[in-house]
């Protein structure tokens, strides 16, 4: 007879015998067999089973050499090699010798390793399991570390006399346990808890880290998680040690059914400033509403300006705290909120700049029936107050209704000339209060009308190389009739190859581009089958007069504008150059920018230069050039060094500069840094921090895209 029907046959017989105890009472099979062999011995209640052996209960599957099942006990001895594998596939038992009861959920494992979610191992020498549900393990050894004949003593492991494993709650107990690092005992505890790797919540200690700065001196963060049920959770995280400050840190996060919150902030007591307290508080969220609408909501608030960069929160140079409704869908977008803004920046007054913020707005795409092309309308009110009650500009208050209508058809002409015809018509209402040159109610309207022509010519050689050349024109015009209006949201432009052919290049609506002008460009791309691109994009603009509406600054100024020149060379992941500048007629340039990437097998490098001229418009009274270095070079297997620089060429001195060495393996992370901060003002002094990280993994749930795991040569 084949191996086939032997199983085939095995597997029917057993089913039969396993479920008639000695009884003769009829209840459920507690298990299924299927060997290449099994014999039933005369007189007894014995079945021998060999070769092959595979039993199956409630998906727990147990393989091994050989197995005997007693019915009169109602127990199964397994002779090794055993592997046990419960019905997730997150935990297996290896093993040489068992003695079960016949559902597996009971029993005795003697030369065993306990295997959990493939991460963490538990060796004993004897593993006792009981109700299915806990697993015992007698002078057991635990680590994540990959074990090998020539590395026989792992980088890190768990000594303890007993262990217990809850698979029902997925926690991990330690009796009597000793921690070693390379076999050498650091630590002792009594009793020890920790989550096993198939757990992704549980409440405990989270990975400390060690943090030593000049301001806020030397301390341990000693993040505690807390549980709060199935959908919140609470971290804090107290500052340890010795230093001019005492600090506790927290993360609230809660999931709702249709949205989610997180709170997090800091509070501390130092002596750095004339508060006796200094914290700050971040909260966000997001909820669905009815009809499709979101909500969406913000709160960013600090004691005071220099908080945040001295003890190393994230810290933007402006906080926004907002409430707003939205729905976005195919063709119409909706949307009403409030911003409170406050500005970190050194020099910046909250009280005269317009913090206060509401608006609403709603935009609408169609089809016109009789014309074609895509028309656009819209509707929003904005206003915006300043705290301060002065009058003039440092006190004004606008609230302004506008309206428009946007239409654009592009068409194919004879011999592939592509033609765009576009069109708008623009309305503004504006109230102004504490501003004598505004006060009142004004109106205006601006209408805009543009053509565009656009030429691509193709070419593929036999190589399979591409070049697309696409000169490109636009004539447009544009005017405003009636009031002058405060301008508020316009006054910073950017000219770059996106904005080339727009027909209002402000980025606000306060101020709209007027005038008779033309816009010129030029657009070439390379694209090899090497997997290499070059591109290379230029333009300018002409204008019939000067309206005077752009600073130096911007490159817009003037009857002519400087000349744009971007280009951009790529090769598949590895480089990336591109380069941005405005220059005029006898090459001064007005801004460069310049950004390298450069990523390779063992290394990654970002670097980038910036220089903008001076515009006292922009408030930037002098020229700006800066350096930034982000680096990460792969030492070796397993190790990861990584640098940042920051450098103000204007002041000739860096701002930032960092170094860290990290190391990652299967079973442990570690990271060692030192960075320095070089800002100096009225709230922030430099200061040099060193940080160090040890976490070990193979307790509660790991990240993933690990870089690197060891293994043992074969």
């Amino acid at each position: 007879m084949t191996r086939a029907p032997l199983r085939l046959a095995a597997a029917a017989l057993t089913v039969l015998a396993l479920a008639l105890p000695a009884g003769g009472q009829q209840t459920q099979p507690p298990a299924t067999l299927i060997a290449d062999a099994i014999r039933f011995e005369q007189g007894s209640q014995v079945i021998r089973a060999t070769g092959s052996v595979e039993i199956f209960y409630q998906g727990a599957r147990l393989r091994a050499a050989a197995v005997v099942y007693d019915g009169a006990t109602d127990t199964v001895q397994v002779t090794g090699p055993i592997t046990l594998t419960e019905e997730s596939g997150r935990t297996v038992v290896f093993a040489e010798f068992a003695e079960l009861s016949a559902d597996l959920q009971n029993g005795v494992l003697r030369s065993a390793r306990l295997v959990l979610d493939r991460q963490l191992q538990i060796a004993a020498t004897e593993i006792e399991r009981s109700d299915g549900r806990y697993t015992q393990l007698y002078q057991g050894v635990a680590s994540s570390c990959e074990v090998c004949a020539d590395r026989p003593v792992p980088l890190w492991e768990i000594r303890a006399q007993r262990v217990i494993h809850d698979q029902q709650e997925r926690q991990l107990y330690f009796d009597n346990a000793s921690f070693r690092v390379m076999g050498v005992p650091v630590a002792w505890v009594p009793r020890m808890r920790l989550p096993d790797p198939t757990l992704e919540r549980a409440t405990g200690l989270l990975t400390p880290s060690l943090r030593a700065n000049d301001d806020t001196g030397t301390h341990l963060r000693l993040p505690y998680f807390i549980t709060l049920g199935d959908h919140a959770d609470l971290t804090l995280v107290p500052w340890i040690g010795a230093g001019a400050t005492d600090t506790v840190e927290l993360r609230y996060r809660q999931a709702f059914r249709g949205g989610e919150i997180e709170v997090q902030g800091a509070l501390s007591r130092d002596d750095m400033t004339t508060e006796d307290q200094r914290g700050y508080l971040f909260a966000a969220g997001a909820f669905d509403l009815p009809r499709g609408y979101r909500l969406d909501f913000a709160l960013q608030g600090v004691t005071d300006r220099g908080y945040l960069t001295t003890y190393g929160f994230p810290d933007p140079d402006l906080l926004e705290s907002y409430v707003r409704a939205s729905r976005a869908t195919r063709d119409q977008y909706v949307e009403i909120g409030a911003t409170s803004y406050v500005s970190l920046r050194e020099g910046d007054d909250n009280e005269t700049l317009p913090t206060q913020v509401l608006n609403a707005e709603i935009t609408r795409r169609f089809v016109p029936g009789a014309i074609g092309g895509i028309a656009t309308v819209g509707l929003e009110a904005f206003g915006y107050a300043r705290l301060s009650d002065a009058d003039g500009f440092d006190g004004r208050d606008v609230a302004r209704l506008s309206g428009f209508l946007d239409w654009r058809r592009d068409t194919v002409l004879p011999g592939g000339l592509l033609m765009a015809v576009e069109g708008a018509l623009y309305a503004d209402i504006y109230n102004t209060w504490q501003d004598p040159a505004f006060d009142g109610t004004r109106t205006r309207v601006a209408p805009v009308l543009g053509v565009e022509l656009r030429y691509p010519l193709a070419r593929s050689t036999a190589g399979g190389v591409t070049h697309l050349i696409e000169p490109v024109v636009q004539l447009a015009w544009s005017d405003v009739s009636g009031d002058a209006v405060p301008a508020e949201d316009s006054r910073i432009v950017e000219f770059d190859e996106a904005n080339l052919l727009a027909l209002d290049r402000f980025p606000g609506a306060d101020q709209r581009e007027t005038g008779l002008r033309a816009s010129i460009g030029f657009g070439y791309t390379r694209t090899d089958t090497l997997g290499w691109s070059l591109g290379v994009a230029a333009g300018l603009v002409l204008r019939e007069t000067d309206t005077g509406q752009f600073t130096s600054g911007s490159g817009l100024d003037g009857i002519r504008s400087d000349y744009l020149l971007a280009t951009h060379f790529s090769q598949g992941d590895r480089w990336r150059v591109i380069n941005r500048a405005l220059f005029d007629s006898a090459l001064d340039f007005t801004s460069n920018e310049l950004s390298l990437g450069w990523q390779g097998d063992r290394h990654a490098l970002e670097t980038s230069y910036t220089w903008l001229a001076a515009d006292p418009a922009e408030d930037r009274p002098l020229d700006m050039a800066e350096w930034a270095l982000d680096a990460e070079y792969e030492i070796r297997a397993g190790w990861l060094a990584s640098a940042n620089w920051r450098y103000d060429f204007v002041e000739n001195a860096p701002t930032r500069a960092g170094l860290a060495v990290a190391y990652a393996n299967e079973c442990v992370d570690m990271e060692f840094s030192v960075a320095r901060r070089y800002t100096t003002s009225t709230t922030l002094t430099p200061a040099t921090e060193v940080g160090f990280t040890v976490s070990l993994n193979g307790f509660g749930a790991q990240r993933g895209g690990r870089s690197h795991t060891r293994s043992c040569l074969r």
